[in-house]
């Protein structure tokens, strides 16, 4: 799938000069060494890199979630650095979708009633019947989590955080506990969660076979960006070789 051009795209997020410093009694851990990184409304972008390599915490500050030590961070025009806890509370409640590696689901409800949690406190949601049949699970809503297999508790939590209509969606690791036939099934529900949608979609992973459905790859190392590839067509995750 051909993709439009920079210049053609508008800007979700513009980050300049990102740097963490994170500090564990007197030794300084450089998390982000001077990130610098626009990301586009509608892309499908792979974070990549090794453990360490400062993917996360680039996720946790696009996402509202930490602040850095130096730099600037806005997302729509609007900053994200500078401003206080409640206005970055409403931002990740009114903008962002969360996925982790891990599906925080809550054990006594059903698929159905995860995702309605948020569609109560969102202002023009999907309803749950619909997030959860985007994401493949429309004769699963009424079961509980622990009567799904792992796949589908993640794309319970999909549907989750994308059923508030997000502008953008921020995803740690989400194949990192699956095997691959799963994780292949849980990407190819992101993929279409991003292609219906047009939400933003960043994906963090150390698997470089994830990097092939890509709108755009950026290689992460020791705090800094080493490059950024575009792809000019994205590999169906049918065509993925795990």
């Amino acid at each position: 799938m051909a993709t439009p051009s920079d210049s053609a795209r508008r800007t979700v997020f513009r980050a300049q000069g990102l740097s963490k410093v994170y500090r564990m009694g007197e030794v300084e851990v450089h998390a982000l060494r001077g990130v610098d990184l626009e990301l586009y409304a509608g892309e499908f972008v792979v974070l990549l890199g090794a453990s360490g390599s400062g993917k996360s915490t680039l996720l946790n500050i696009l996402g509202g979630l930490d602040a850095p030590s130096a730099g600037t961070v806005e997302c729509q025009g609007h900053p994200l650095t500078g401003v206080g806890d409640a206005e970055l509370t409403r931002f990740r409640r009114e903008h962002v979708g969360f996925v982790f590696q891990f599906y925080n689901l809550i054990p006594s409800l059903t698929a159905r009633e995860n995702v309605a949690l948020v569609t109560e406190i969102a202002e023009q949601p999907m309803s749950p019947e619909s997030a959860l049949e985007l994401v493949g699970l429309k004769d699963r809503m009424d079961h509980f989590p622990a009567q799904l297999s792992g796949g589908e508790q993640q794309r319970v939590a999909i549907a989750r955080a994308i059923a508030k209509r997000p502008a953008v969606l921020l995803c740690d690791e989400p194949t990192g506990a699956l095997d691959s036939r799963t994780g292949i099934v849980v990407l190819d529900a992101l993929a279409r969660v991003n292609r219906e949608t047009g939400a933003l979609t960043v994906v963090i992973t150390h698997n470089a076979v994830i990097a092939g459905m890509a709108d755009r790859v950026i290689h992460l190392s020791n705090g800094r960006i080493g490059s950024i590839e575009r792809n000019r067509n994205r590999v169906p995750t049918s065509e993925l070789v795990w």
